[in-house]
């Protein structure tokens, strides 16, 4: 066999390209299957720097994509986790209203949950107490049973090794600068031909599919998300505690977590980053991407879609650590969150952009033909939903495959 030449093609060793690789390799037992990973190991952007929470699939409308894949992809993320003796813990979330507007808000996310098949219960605040003393609302709480926590270095590990133990090979530092004619030019020099490329690069899958003619409309605006530690509450938190999300945009504000090991952990920020990898002020800072992003802005700012200037305005304070959990502590005024002293590490979203509509994507993404399939948008839940993702991606490919 030609070890320069697979069947698919894999461009990206995130958990949703891993997830992919063991679809197709469920799928297709006896085709060759290769991942290129421009980095040393599997995961080590978004996929293995999220908060961990398997979301149990109330936020998203009914008819999204994320909302079919959400709850089958909590559940096999569960499963999946318990089978290979991975950390995970199984301790629910509550979603909390922090002012008199959110109440509604509440409701239409316990509506969501119910016409997405999701175990979700509106409680008052006295069953809120007994699920999380630490937890404070305004007239009522939405309690989800099924939201879980696992560890996603952990599980990217785990499938890295059933995949290379079931003949997937992974090569790493293999940066694909160039794809024509069926051939992947990595930089370097080598070169890899395939039958079918999948696109499964992150951050940059924008980049990627443009190669193949695909994603024309697209572009990808980065933004970073901070958490800090407190090991002195290890153990002290029962639930997840989120605050009521901002539906004008995709993402779910500030919010405590307790991790698969019980520590706790607050964050994420939303803040907007200039490079696709700019994990500091100057770390990752390339200025052709820098270049790039900024000439979204405009668009992106005067966009309908969205309260952009709500959103530049709450999120960038939020660089400084005091003003973060300033925000950290109206969720709850028994937790002190002077507590939190120990910086995570960073990760950035690769939140796609519709230059011609002017809006960030809200679902999932997918552009293909009979050469290639093109993963667009894969955020949050994308790391819950990668089982589940996985086969969507692949079934959606075979149906090309034989049009």
């Amino acid at each position: 066999m030609d070890s320069n030449r697979a069947d698919f093609l894999i461009v990206g060793g995130g958990i949703v390209g891993l997830a992919i690789a063991q679809e197709i390799r469920t799928r297709f037992p006896a085709a060759s299957v290769l991942i290129l990973e421009k980095e040393s190991g599997v995961a080590l952007h978004a996929s293995g720097r999220n908060s961990g929470v398997i979301h149990a699939g109330f936020y998203y409308s009914p008819e999204s994509l994320k909302a079919k894949l959400t709850r089958d992809g909590n559940e096999r993320m569960k499963r999946f986790c318990l089978d290979n003796n991975l950390p995970i813990s199984q301790n629910g979330k509550v979603v909390v209203a922090q002012k008199p507007e959110d109440v509604p808000v509440l409701t239409e996310l316990h509506r969501r949950g119910i016409a997405n098949g999701v175990d979700v219960e509106l409680v008052d605040t006295a069953r809120l107490a007994e699920l999380e003393p630490l937890a404070e609302t305004i007239d009522m709480a939405l309690w989800s049973p099924n939201t879980a926590v696992a560890d996603p270095g952990s599980v990217a590990t785990k499938l890295e090794e059933l995949l290379i133990k079931s003949g997937v090979r992974i090569l790493f530092n293999m940066h694909v600068e160039k794809i024509h004619d069926k051939r992947a030019y990595v930089k370097g020099g080598e070169v890899f031909e395939y039958g079918h490329l999948i696109n499964a690069s992150g951050l940059y899958s924008d980049v990627v599919a443009k190669e193949l003619g695909f994603g024309s409309k697209y572009s990808m605006i980065p933004f970073i998300g901070l958490y800090y530690y407190a090991p002195s509450l290890k153990g002290t938190l029962n639930r997840h505690i989120y605050p009521t999300p901002d539906p004008r945009n995709p993402f779910l504000g500030v919010h405590f977590t307790k991790t698969a090991s019980g520590d706790v952990k607050v964050g994420p920020t939303a803040i907007p980053v200039l490079s696709r990898e700019q994990y500091g002020l100057f770390d990752g800072l390339k200025l052709n991407e820098m270049l790039g992003i900024l000439a979204n802005y405009p668009r992106f700012i005067a966009s309908k879609h969205h309260d952009v200037w709500s959103l530049v305005k709450t999120e960038l304070p939020k660089l400084s650590r005091t003003h973060l959990l300033g925000e950290a502590a109206k969720l709850s005024s028994k937790i002190d969150v002077s507590k939190f002293t120990v910086a995570g590490k960073p990760g950035i979203r690769a939140q796609l952009f519709d230059k011609t509509e002017g809006k960030l994507e809200m679902d999932f993404v997918i552009e293909g033909d009979e050469d290639s399939t093109q993963v667009l948008n894969a955020v949050s839940p994308g790391w819950t939903s990668c089982f589940s993702f996985a086969e969507y991606v692949v079934n959606d490919m075979e149906t090309r495959l034989k049009a």
